[in-house]
């Protein structure tokens, strides 16, 4: 049988894109959404063109929605290989304006729904091994002004990433994470503002907000589930258009054995700088 994959956040964008991709690449495909409708305009499509996809409606942020979810794709493949949690939401604000609800909100899909998805697939992987890919952000890795909750969702997918890759590589498990530069629905509201602010200041649009396509980040992810590299985990990949970026781990910028000493040493580097 193909493999199986499992792409939460599937109906628009990325999600949509890689299901599509993963589909014409023969893998059969779950696609997971809110809105039955949006599911089942992807399903149809990747059935009109002779590949094999169902959909699920639910909501990741819920646990038992998500293990009623797998306990269903079990049922109808017997088997799940490959899981990509791309499932997000934006309530972007400035923290002193950031209400608890906006904050629990992004936690809930990018970080929990994370959680309960990998929770909930763990158990059929054990045996088999596969792959498990996360989304995060630039705004994970460097911050971004207004994002404090998706900053620190993303942030959290690092970690995630890098431990789940040490737990389960005995396993043939392997545990990547992707941060996209693409226009979706997501970034085309950031990216519209970007633009007409830079364009009433009659200045030139910053080349880090030239972003590619969903379909530039379906194709990196089918490339990289191709590799047979069982090494090939806890990396962190940023994907805009054709160029793919390898981050690198935080490391230790230096120390010093007193305080007194470390600020001295702070101050002199932040001269050089």
């Amino acid at each position: 049988m193909s493999r199986v994959v499992l792409i939460t956040g599937a109906t628009r964008g990325i999600g949509r894109s890689t299901a599509i991709y993963l589909a014409n690449s023969l893998y059969s495909v779950v696609v997971n959404g809110t809105n039955q409708q949006l599911i089942d305009e992807v399903v149809e499509q990747i059935s009109a063109n002779g590949n094999r996809a169902i959909g699920y409606c639910a909501d990741i942020a819920d646990g038992e929605a998500v293990s009623r979810m797998i306990d269903f794709v079990m049922e109808q493949f017997g088997q799940i290989d490959v899981l990509i949690h791309n499932a997000g939401n934006l309530r972007d604000e400035k923290c002193m304006r950031m209400t608890t609800a906006q904050w629990q909100d992004v936690i809930d899909v990018h970080l929990h729904g994370a959680f309960y998805c990998i929770s909930c697939v763990l158990p059929h992987l054990l045996d088999r091994g596969g792959d498990i890919l996360l989304m995060t952000s630039t705004a994970g890795l460097l911050g971004s002004k207004g994002q404090l909750n998706y900053s620190a969702a993303k942030a959290g997918i690092l970690g995630m990433t890098w431990t789940l890759a040490e737990e389960l590589k005995p396993f043939n498990i392997r545990v990547n994470a992707i941060s996209p530069a693409a226009l979706t629905d997501m970034t085309k509201p950031v990216i519209d503002f970007i633009t007409k602010k830079y364009a009433q200041r009659n200045e030139p649009f910053p080349d880090y907000w030239k972003v590619g396509k969903p379909e530039d980040v379906a194709l990196f992810i089918g490339t990289l589930l191709a590799q047979q590299d069982a090494d090939l985990t806890g990396e962190i990949f940023g994907v805009n258009g054709a160029t793919v970026t390898k981050w690198t781990r935080p490391q230790r910028s230096f120390s010093a054995s007193s305080p007194a000493l470390f600020f001295d040493m702070y101050d002199k580097q932040k001269g050089s700088v």
